[in-house]
């Protein structure tokens, strides 16, 4: 079948780089979803088969992964992340979380390496409920974010917090946010702090709140207000012209800066030197549109291959230099229908 996911070069020569350069390794007639990517890699949800797809859009490789038994896939649905060293493209890691099959008041979390080629064993946390009739369940407009060893995700429905996943030592823990979040009116996502850390950033109208996760003296932690920002004297915008209030569409972890839709269009914001620069022209229905940055490594001293972002449907693949050269990333953008594509 014809691919939903088209590939728009947004560089100049001789950087830019033809469209067919990256062909989406799935066809039209499956329904899939993207959970994100990280070290230039893409993880691929596979809905009808139950399967994971890890995809390198540089080389090539894929490799196909059977989701581990212990995992609700009827009133919720599954997330995860995927990651690898430096220097050793051929080994990676996948994390799959999700609410429990047996109690869905747990979150459960198993991990896959391509060393072993197998999952590791269950494990899991009771998640924090009001309510027994409304699930919590992770927050899909958001994706995984690494800071240090640790993967975070966002919890919505009875309770609004932020998963943990600790890689070193694979567990699992939940952490409350330092404000009420109502996914509907604000928006919201993981960052790493200045300085380092874990960091939560809230967007309320026009209004920006760095958190920073601190450990006092006695051990106890908390969050603390680092920054606030007026985004509308930021991007220079007239909050009386705008029908709607600006969102985040999403964190690039490597390049540590987040993508914003404004009604003047989409920007890169770095929040520590209040750095920006305006992207793309804005889509009027921003929510039909899901971004992905995916970020990759080059070797210094060769030829940097060129990218841009991905889109399916109506969406653009924009790709970005940082302000270290050996490092770009791009954004990967879709259109989703319900947590999900269907096609």
């Amino acid at each position: 079948g014809i691919s939903p996911v088209h590939f728009e070069p947004t560089l100049d020569a001789p950087n830019r780089v033809p469209q067919a350069r990256f062909p989406f390794p799935i066809d039209a007639v499956h329904t899939y979803v993207i959970l994100g990517c990280r070290h230039g890699l893409m993880l691929i949800f596979l809905w009808r088969r139950n399967q994971l797809l890890v995809w390198d859009p540089i080389t090539g490789d894929r490799h196909h992964l059977d989701v581990p038994p212990g995992f609700d896939n009827e009133e919720t649905m599954i997330s995860g992340a995927v990651l690898r060293a430096a220097g050793v493209p051929h080994r990676f890691q996948v994390v799959l979380v999700g609410n429990s099959g047996i109690h869905h008041s747990q979150a459960v979390a198993s991990v896959y390496s391509s060393d072993t080629g197998v999952w590791s064993n269950l494990v899991s946390t009771l998640l924090p409920a009001n309510d027994p009739d409304v699930l919590t369940m992770v927050y899909h407009d958001m994706c995984s974010v690494m800071v240090g060893n640790s993967l975070y995700w966002f919890l919505i429905g009875n309770f609004c917090g932020i998963l943990e996943f600790n890689l070193d030592r694979q567990s699992l823990s939940v952490i409350h946010v330092p404000v009420d979040v109502d996914v509907n009116t604000c928006s919201i996502t993981v960052i790493r702090a200045e300085g380092g850390g874990l960091g939560f950033l809230f967007l309320s109208d026009y209004c920006v709140q760095a958190w920073k996760w601190k450990t006092d003296c006695d051990g106890v932690a908390s969050w603390v207000l680092e920054r606030t920002v007026a985004l509308d004297k930021l991007l220079s915008m007239n909050s009386e012209e705008g029908s709607q209030s600006p969102r985040i569409l999403g964190f690039a972890e490597d390049n540590n800066v987040v993508l914003l839709w404004t009604f003047i269009g989409v920007f890169k914001v770095q929040f520590e030197s209040l750095q920006f620069k305006k992207l793309l022209e804005s889509y009027r229905f921003y929510c039909w549109f899901h971004y992905y940055p995916f970020e990759g490594v080059y070797t210094a001293g060769k030829s940097k291959p060129s990218h841009s972002i991905f889109l399916y449907y109506y969406c653009r693949v924009m790709w970005f230099n940082s302000m270290d050269v050996s490092r770009d990333f791009f954004f990967v953008a879709g259109l989703l229908t319900y947590l999900r594509i269907s096609l």
